[in-house]
């Protein structure tokens, strides 16, 4: 059968690859030159090692990422270093990544009674596993009452307000939050050489199966014929296919798919997201003694988070280079997705001598700058009523994206196993043919 798979990301690949193996003709098409999506990296000529262009790791609970690796036999290739991660509060920042750290803090700037309210809290998400009753509340809402509302505006609200904007904050759900703190993990995990070569090596394994990715080949339309196949246009060719599976956008595949019926377009219509500012900046030396900064807006920081990313895997992988990532999640029409390169280090760098006092603009050796308006969907109330289904109405086209992996974040465990999931469905569907 042939089988058409829009996007070269990690669901993408992995359906790709599920498909292949059950010896189905599969093309997948990707619009930029390179496989990977949002976990594609980039290198400078004195690198050793990629680096990712939008911040990724693995966590020791992604059974479906290291389930995959362990399939390909890459395990060894996986590591899992020990980074530290600190939080801002009242000027300075403190290690807040472990219970022993987390208890010290806390019990330095809270009454007891709040501590034994966090603990509980904490201890409720990570052992409940019914997140269904918790889609009924706002996160906001859910900590407030039961965590309190001084650990809710110190360490809770902050967070949520550099995922989502302060308009969004009252509209996300708690399912999405007990996912969160449900399925993490304090190790975290890369592949060595990168994720670029992970993704490079899948792609490999994929072709030696018979499947073409063809790259640089953006999809333009996807037609339903009077045979009953579909037809997938390009910039420069129309291919027909007997079954199509997007990985894009919900609204993307909206627009690629004007024959899908009204409603499910307009479920697709309805899902929103927050796009993503990430800035790459290498220095010459050292900037702080962690990997991950929490940092919250209200403090004056111009992004959510700075990840010091060699205190996580060393600078020697990346020719000595300090590699320092400055990121945030905002609403496309934010003024970062019009600013430029220069325009935005200039605003980040103000910030850096709040993290070393000693910084210093000499410092800086180089700077990349990566924009995508599709980067972190936005769970409401009762959200799972609005997740579209992987089949969708127009027969043979399915649709598989991070706005479906819910109530569980988006990232590439998830993209894994939703891939794996709608090549299950397309073989099941298309039995015997």
């Amino acid at each position: 059968m042939r089988i058409a798979i829009i996007g070269a990301g990690l669901a993408g690949l992995s359906a790709a690859y599920d498909l292949g193996r059950n010896g189905h003709q599969v093309t997948v098409f990707e619009g930029s030159p390179m496989v990977g999506g949002l976990a594609a990296g980039f290198k400078a000529p004195h690198w050793d090692w990629s680096l990712e262009k939008y911040y990724h790791h693995w966590f020791t609970s992604d059974a479906a990422m290291l389930g995959l690796i362990k399939e390909l036999g890459w395990s060894d290739e996986v590591l899992f270093p020990r980074p530290f991660t600190v939080l801002f509060h009242e000027g300075q920042f403190y290690p807040a990544d472990s219970i022993g750290t987390a208890l010290k803090f806390f019990l330095k700037h809270y009454p007891i009674t709040d501590v034994v309210r966090f603990g509980l809290v904490g201890a409720y998400l990570r052992l409940t596993p019914w997140w269904r009753p918790l889609e009924k509340v706002t996160a906001a809402a859910w900590l407030r009452r039961w965590a309190g509302p001084r650990i809710y505006d110190a360490v809770w609200k902050p967070m949520l307000v550099g995922k989502f904007g302060e308009q969004n904050v009252d509209i996300v759900n708690m399912a999405w939050f007990w996912a969160r703190i449900k399925s993490r993990t304090t190790k975290l995990g890369t592949f060595v050489g990168g994720f670029q070569r992970f993704m490079d090596k899948f792609a490999d394994v994929i072709r030696s199966q018979g499947t073409e990715i063809r790259l640089s080949a953006t999809v333009t339309g996807v037609h339903k014929n009077t045979d009953g196949t579909l037809r997938i246009e390009t910039v420069s060719e129309s291919s027909d296919f007997d079954a199509v599976i997007s990985t894009s956008s919900p609204a993307l595949t909206a627009r690629l798919a004007p024959g899908l019926p009204p409603a499910y377009t307009e479920k697709l219509q309805a899902l929103r997201s927050m796009g993503a500012v990430v800035m790459v900046i290498s220095l010459d030396r050292k900037l702080t003694p962690y990997y991950w900064h929490n940092v919250p807006k209200e403090a004056g920081f111009p992004f959510l988070a700075l990840v010091e990313h060699t205190n996580f895997i060393p600078a020697e992988h990346y020719g000595g280079d300090t590699l320092i990532y400055c990121g945030d999640y905002l609403e496309t029409d934010h003024e970062h997705f019009r600013m430029t390169k220069e325009q935005l280090l200039d605003r980040f760098l103000e910030a850096f001598p709040r993290f070393n006092p000693a910084f210093d603009r000499s410092w800086v050796k180089d700077s990349w700058l990566w924009k995508t308006t599709y980067a972190q969907p936005i769970p409401p109330v009762n959200h799972s009523r609005n997740v579209p289904d992987l089949r969708t109405p127009l027969h043979g086209l399915y649709f598989a994206s991070m706005s479906q992996v819910y109530p569980w974040d988006r990232g590439t465990n998830y993209a894994v196993g939703i891939g794996r999931r709608v090549a299950k469905m397309v073989n099941e569907d298309f039995a015997g043919q």
